[in-house]
């Protein structure tokens, strides 16, 4: 697809463009880590996107009070795993359905977002801006955040044992409990880890705006969902990785960087972004089809 868009346009294999791609897609393939991990379980999680903006809020109102930067870190990222706390407890304790949990929060977390910012966004002049505005050399500090995200999404599912059993618990709950696997604890870690990416999120996105806004986030469950699919993650729980997270995420930012570059509608964008998402789907129905 890359190279295809090359040919399009030469403006498309500059350095600063492919660090602008990096850059864009950053918030979302860090918290496509999360997302891949909820899914593979065989849940899913719709409120990433508001509580990024929670969070972004809950970063804005702390920095006011001068605190340093690595404790502006720690209390958000603290604060997005007890969201997540909460949901995998619904989810794993009460049996609620994720849909409903999740969906729930999503609507939760915009409206204490509003009621703390009266709708209007906070100006957050601290350090911690850096983590979203700042560069090393040409890298943009938010990719070299992404890589570590991935590179430790990665060791977690592949070498410890947490991770190796939330395959287990997505292909066959049932199973995975007679075996010993502990099942209720498994799904609330995955819920606490992506509430703790959906703050680093926050913090990156409120770094690159330099304010949080209570929309900030809104509509990003649905890349982040798409970026997990698209990367080869069933809906059904048991296959996803996080590479494949990171390509889906890349897939759709290129897509819409290169729409930019050729000219064509913003509207066009979303189409395709859709259409992409149904073929996923659909690839990964036909091949459980032909399994069975």
């Amino acid at each position: 697809m890359c190279i295809v868009i090359s040919l399009l346009t030469p403006y498309f294999f500059t350095v600063s463009n492919i660090f602008n791609v990096l850059r864009q897609i950053s918030v979302i393939a860090i918290l496509a880590v999360g997302e891949a991990l909820i899914i593979i379980t065989g849940g899913i999680d719709l409120s990433v996107g508001n509580v990024l903006g929670l969070c972004g809020v809950i970063l804005a109102v702390l920095a006011g009070l001068g605190l340093s930067p690595i404790t502006l870190i720690i209390l958000t990222i603290a604060f997005g795993c007890f969201v997540g706390l909460i949901n995998g407890f619904l989810v794993a304790k009460i049996k609620i359905n994720p849909f409903i949990v999740t969906l729930g929060m999503m609507s939760i977390a915009r409206g204490i977002a509003l009621l703390i910012t009266g709708g209007m966004p906070i100006a957050i002049k601290n350090g911690i801006n850096y983590l979203g505005g700042g560069y090393i050399g040409p890298v943009p500090f938010p990719v070299i955040i992404m890589f570590a995200i991935i590179i430790m999404g990665m060791v977690f599912t592949k070498r410890f044992l947490v991770g190796r059993n939330i395959y287990a618990v997505g292909s066959n709950e049932r199973a995975a409990k007679l075996s010993g696997i502990p099942v209720d604890f498994t799904k609330m870690i995955v819920y606490i880890i992506t509430g703790g990416l959906c703050a680093l999120a926050g913090i990156i996105l409120s770094g690159t705006l330099n304010n949080a806004s209570p929309a900030s986030g809104q509509g990003y469950e649905l890349d982040v969902v798409a970026a997990v699919v698209i990367g080869g993650a069933s809906l059904s729980g048991g296959e996803g990785t996080i590479i494949g997270a990171l390509l889906g995420a890349a897939i759709m930012g290129v897509l819409r960087n290169a729409f930019v570059l050729v000219g064509v509608s913003a509207y066009w964008q979303i189409v395709t972004i859709g259409l992409v998402i149904i073929a996923a789907v659909a690839i990964d129905s036909i091949k459980n089809l032909k399994n069975e």
